[in-house]
């Protein structure tokens, strides 16, 4: 696997490790919706939230968080929309987005709830 693969897969950890502390139940990980990947779909008492996981050795080129295409949101929207469908989940949805310095073996986890709604086509 390419380093920049396990480097994500740090962050997604450390990131579920954020959610579960904060009262969050992680119901997938890494869930694939075609060839759309969510990187992580928790849930909390009042909607189901689908997290985009950005992770960086650095901010030399710039926050992780910007990374977040207009692409990426509408595939993540795309994907969120056939999951609660498929799962019959009539609960709000939320899109948030975790951006992540891994450095040194530790992460540092900013956190960026209703990162941003879906787009009105």
């Amino acid at each position: 696997m390419a380093e920049h693969n396990d480097i994500g897969r740090i962050g997604e950890r450390a990131v579920i490790g954020y959610l579960e502390d904060e009262g969050y139940t992680v119901l997938e990980h890494n869930w694939f919706y075609r060839k759309l990947e969510v990187d992580i779909i928790a849930q909390n008492r009042e909607c189901i939230i689908f997290v985009e996981v950005k992770t960086r050795t650095s901010d030399r080129w710039g926050n992780p968080e910007d990374a977040v295409s207009k692409t990426k949101i509408r595939n993540l929207v795309e994907s969120a929309d056939y999951y609660l469908k498929e799962k019959d989940i009539d609960l709000p949805a939320r899109f948030d987005v975790a951006s992540v310095i891994y450095d040194n073996g530790k992460c540092e986890i900013e956190y960026f709830e209703d990162a941003f709604l879906p787009p009105v086509n």
